[in-house]
């Protein structure tokens, strides 16, 4: 039987790496046999394509087709060397980020067309589709917070403005609006133990794990 693919996405600061822990934790317990992983990345090439653009050298900045070629470039790898094979041996796969946060960063403040983006990530995932995404929403200045509490530098998006943010925030709800059969909406804000109760609780009812 084929594994399921998971995706947690939501704003800097939501909280995915945490629920992520959680879910690995609270599933494998279960007996499920689970991989986590995380995009950008998830493989050793998009490894590295994370870290060029996350941090460009130099303190250039790509442009937002080239960011968008790049992510489409590093998950392309992800899927054939990680995720598929993961999928195809039975196996739950949870990221952290994919597909729809290409959508929603290189469009915010319409930066890449829509359909140009689409058109990407259908060649890209067309086996690799989510079957639930959890989207963590919360206000960006409420993540702010967060990120200012966190510490350390911030990379090519946390550094930018609250009008990109906002944008972000956006972008997740209208494809959580479009797509509900996929995409559960959860509140960031919440507890880390309640946020781990609302994700469990969408995976029984959508998936039945």
């Amino acid at each position: 039987m084929r594994g399921r693919l998971i995706t947690l996405e939501g704003g800097e600061g939501a909280g995915k790496s945490t629920l992520l822990k959680g879910m690995v934790s609270a599933l494998s317990a279960r007996g499920a046999d689970v991989v986590a992983t995380r995009e950008p990345g998830g493989s050793p090439l998009a490894e590295t394509v994370r870290d060029l653009v996350l941090n460009p050298p130099g303190g250039h900045t790509w442009s937002p087709l080239a960011e968008a070629l790049l992510m489409n470039a590093a998950r392309s790898d992800h899927i054939d060397r990680l995720i598929m094979p993961a999928l195809e041996a039975g196996t739950t796969v949870i990221s952290d980020r994919y597909s729809d946060s290409t959508r929603v960063y290189q469009s915010a403040g319409a930066r890449v067309p829509m359909d140009q983006l689409v058109a990407l990530e259908t060649v890209v995932t067309a086996e690799a589709r989510p079957d639930l995404t959890l989207i963590l929403d919360a206000p960006p200045e409420e993540l702010a917070k967060r990120r200012d509490a966190r510490g350390g530098p911030a990379d090519a998006f946390e550094s930018r403005n609250m009008a990109f943010h906002e944008a972000v925030r956006a972008g997740f709800l209208e494809i959580a609006r479009a797509e509900p059969e996929r995409c559960v909406v959860l509140n960031a804000l919440a507890s880390p133990s309640r946020l781990l109760e609302r994700a469990l609780g969408a995976i029984d009812s959508r998936l039945h794990l």
